[in-house]
């Protein structure tokens, strides 16, 4: 149907301001409302940045896991991340799913961040373009997108309550840039984080209005953070326009009655609905537009979950070649690429190596269809050609993890998993089904539902101490073979629903398990108002002995023609709802790479992490690799690299300290609410710059398999004030294969009236040559690189005069260095 403005009104028309208001709430958690009387129907949301999860968190509903947001970022390649997003596009229509909330655009401002994985870049300027390609990735196949969470919501503590305290000029030009590239991308939503800013809690806020609405002109929706609106009218007077989750937000009845009584206008929740509208007829959900799924899929039953189709062959590639397009080399002894035709042996060594972690932890995780280790990788690339050695090494600090189905079954039917049963307040079964794990976030809920039982028959493979736990809320106990090992009732602590819903704290207990002896563990939590219905049952075997595991590693790094040794993080040290509070990966995987290090000299350490870590070993080992979380095809994507048959076409997007003392903002603490953003514009590389420390790796730092030599940097002699700059940049292949490029433009401007970092990104561009080749990269540094904002005239200015360009591999490596001059107006 038409999308005009004379339609929309007369839809509007159709409805009484009481049916107007009410469609600005939520209807289920995922789900708009529908208006039989406007042809409306359901818009259905989902999260997802690396994957569409839909509506459900049910291990057999699967979906396609791509690389994280930073490792997409790190690949500097907007046509790929474009690719990447219509592949999410797919499977958001696949599942019947109208809007993917993602692309996420807050920034890496302190390394402590706990959602970096999911954040883009330390930089405005990357983030934006990055985040504009998935956008447009997304969008050129009918599914919305949403840029989230508007605004300066980078770190998790006390992310709900914290009023975060910014300086206009970089709330302007750091914070806010990467939103507004997203709107000028078409992003069709936007979403109102937690946090306040400047005293304002943001779905109240006025910055809702202008830029966003006003200046930047967003014709879309405004929706709130899932339960981020608290109260009535102030919310509903703002910028915002709907409230999620539903039915029972603050919006719903009691707007209709502000509405009606005057204290919200009419005015301002026609505007609101006007926007809802225009989005639902862009999605073809209004009047005659066919839902992209069938009506059974949105029917909001309980049936069983459909099998999902088995995942594409190109959607696989696709993801594999992320991969490889986003790891960074960090650092190279002439170790990588291993020839395979030259190994007999090689040693894969640590935890990660067999469990890779392909993803963060938090509202973005789905559940993927299958999930390639490291070890697999190696293993599939040397089958027939070389033995793969695996020795664990030491468990990594953090939880037990969740039971998975090869290691219990299922009691009642004998099969791998476990059985999840519903009960009563009696302790009669209302429910039963088998599970593939201990991991049920979403147990059914079923009418009379008192109570979530889990159930499953251990089969120890080790024999020794296990650590035995359950995590939820509320009263909660845990049994082996009838016997209790804990009980007691756990309140939350927060309100936090990633913590509440995702990601609950476990409560654990030892007991001695014997191999050949199976053993029935039970776990159930009672269901009541505000614990959320997420259990899950975790066991662990007896550690390893930590002194032990490093020497074993280190004689099968010796007996070997190349070691392989992967350490990272785990799901509680990077994830949504907590910030990290160190950036070690603690002693024992320390200790374990220094032992390989030391047995064998051609030794590659893989980092398995979403956000920077500390690598104090980083000068003794062969070669680093910056693996990210890569997804489902992790494992073969690195193989790839590892092997040498694709490059690590990595750069960081972000700068990595050697020690977390050493970078210049680590704060994300509040104090007395309030967390002040005092380094101002000085985020990321800029702020390393201001206080002349040296990072472990620079942003935009990341070696290939080839060597570069930068030769000429040609600029304009001037150009006009708020007119784009394109500069032009000489490199050679140095080197004896061919590779790519990635040719990086900053900025500086000497005796500045106001203000400035020392340098900072504008621009950049890729190339690829032949061995001895030569090449110009065409890098285009948008006027918005050079313009600031004046805070009072309250307006975008740009200095004229003498400026500075500079061109290199990253932030602390720019070896040409040109002037230009601009001319012109004062203007932006």
């Amino acid at each position: 149907m038409g999308t005009s403005d004379e339609e929309i009104d007369r839809l509007l028309g159709k409805l009484t301001p009481r049916a107007r208001a009410l469609l600005l709430d939520g209807a289920t958690t995922w789900r708009t409302r529908a208006e039989p009387a406007l042809g409306l129907r359901e818009l259905v949301m989902s999260d997802g940045p690396a994957g569409v999860r839909g509506e459900a968190w049910d291990e057999r509903i699967t979906s396609v896991l791509l690389p994280s947001a930073s490792a997409l970022a790190a690949t500097w390649d907007e046509d790929l991340v474009e690719s990447l997003g219509g592949l999410l596009a797919a499977e958001a229509r696949r599942k019947g799913v109208d809007v993917l909330l993602a692309p996420t655009l807050n920034l890496h401002r302190s390394p402590l961040g706990g959602r970096h994985f999911e954040c883009f870049s330390e930089d405005p300027e990357l983030t934006g373009r990055v985040g504009a390609a998935l956008v447009r990735g997304v969008q050129a196949h009918g599914v919305a997108a949403t840029a989230k969470h508007y605004v300066a919501n980078d770190s998790e503590t006390d992310r709900l309550t914290v009023d975060v305290r910014v300086d206009e000029r970089a709330l302007r030009e750091v914070y806010l840039a990467p939103f507004e590239a997203a709107v000028a991308a078409g992003v069709r939503l936007v979403m109102a984080g937690y946090n306040a800013v400047d005293g304002t809690t943001m779905t109240a806020n006025a910055l809702l209005s202008d830029p966003l609405k006003g200046e930047w002109g967003f014709d879309g929706v405004v929706v709130s953070d899932w339960g981020a609106v608290r109260s009535t009218e102030d919310t509903a007077r703002s910028g915002l326009d709907l409230a999620m989750p539903g039915p029972d937000s603050p919006w719903g009845e009691a707007l209709a009655r502000a509405v009606a009584d005057g204290t919200v206008p009419e005015d301002t929740v026609d505007d609101k609905v006007r926007r809802l509208l225009r989005l639902a007829a862009w999605l073809g959900a209004l009047g005659e537009g066919e839902p992209p799924a069938s009506g059974a899929a949105r029917a909001g039953t309980e049936a069983p979950p459909a099998p999902r189709p088995a995942v594409a062959p190109r959607e696989r590639a696709l993801a594999r070649r992320a991969v490889a397009a986003g790891s960074v080399l960090l650092a190279n002894r002439g170790v990588l690429p291993l020839d395979p035709g030259r190994l007999r042996t090689v040693a894969v060594i640590g935890a990660h190596a067999a469990r890779t972690r392909t993803q963060g932890g938090g509202s973005a995780g789905v559940f993927p269809p299958h999930e390639v280790s490291v070890l697999d990788g190696v293993r599939a690339a040397l089958r027939g050609r070389a033995r793969v050695v695996h020795v664990p090494g030491p468990r990594p600090d953090g939880p037990a993890p969740p039971l998975d189905h090869d290691a219990c079954t299922d009691p009642r039917s004998g099969l791998p998993g476990v059985l999840l049963r519903m009960l009563d307040a009696d302790g009669r079964e209302l429910y039963a089904e088998r599970r593939r794990g201990g991991r049920l976030l979403e147990p059914r809920l079923v009418p009379g539902a008192h109570t979530v039982e889990i159930s499953a028959r251990l089969r120890p493979r080790t024999a020794g101490r296990w650590t035995l736990g359950v995590a939820g809320f509320g009263r909660m106990s845990l049994a082996l073979d009838g016997r209790p090992l804990l009980a007691g009732d756990f309140p939350p602590p927060t309100d936090d629903p990633a913590v509440v819903h995702v990601n609950p704290p476990a409560q654990y207990a030892g007991a001695d398990l014997a191999v050949g002896q199976d053993a029935l563990l039970v776990a159930r939590r009672e269901l009541a108002p505000g614990t959320g219905r997420a259990t899950v049952v975790s066991a662990a075997p007896p550690a390893p002995d930590a002194a032990a595991s490093p020497a074993e590693a280190a004689r099968a790094a010796a007996g070997a023609d190349a070691a392989i040794v992967v350490v990272g993080t785990t799901e509680h040290g990077e994830c949504e709802g907590y910030d990290r509070t160190t950036l070690s990966l603690g002693a024992t995987q320390n200790a374990l790479v220094r032992a390989v290090a030391a047995a064998n000299p051609r030794t590659v350490a893989v980092v398995n992490s979403g956000g920077p870590v500390e690598l104090p070993w980083r000068d003794t080992v062969g070669a680093v690799l910056l693996a990210w979380f890569p997804g489902q095809e992790g494992g073969d994507g690195l193989a790839d690299v590892l092997f040498g048959r694709a490059e690590p076409g990595g750069r960081l997007p972000t700068t990595w300290p050697a020690a977390l003392a050493d970078a210049p903002v680590t704060r994300t603490l509040p104090a007395d609410g309030r967390l002040p953003y005092d380094e101002g514009l000085h985020v990321g590389h800029r702020g390393w710059l201001r206080h002349a420390r040296v990072p472990a790796y620079w942003f935009g730092h990341g070696l290939g398999y080839t060597t570069w030599a930068h030769e000429e940097l040609t600029v304009p002699p001037r150009a006009g004030a708020g007119e784009d700059v394109t500069v032009r940049v000489r490199v050679r292949n140095t080197g004896a294969r061919s590779g790519r490029e990635v040719v990086q433009v900053y900025l500086a401007r000497p005796g500045s009236a106001v203000e400035r970092p020392v340098r900072w990104f504008a621009g950049y561009a890729a190339v690829r040559a032949r061995p001895g080749e030569s090449v110009t990269a065409t890098v285009r540094v948008p006027a918005r690189a050079l313009r600031h904002w004046c805070v009072r005239e309250r307006a975008w200015r740009t200095e004229t005069g003498r400026w500075r360009v500079l061109a290199g591999r990253s932030a602390g490596e720019v070896p040409l260095v040109a002037d230009l001059e601009v001319v012109g107006p004062r203007t932006g």
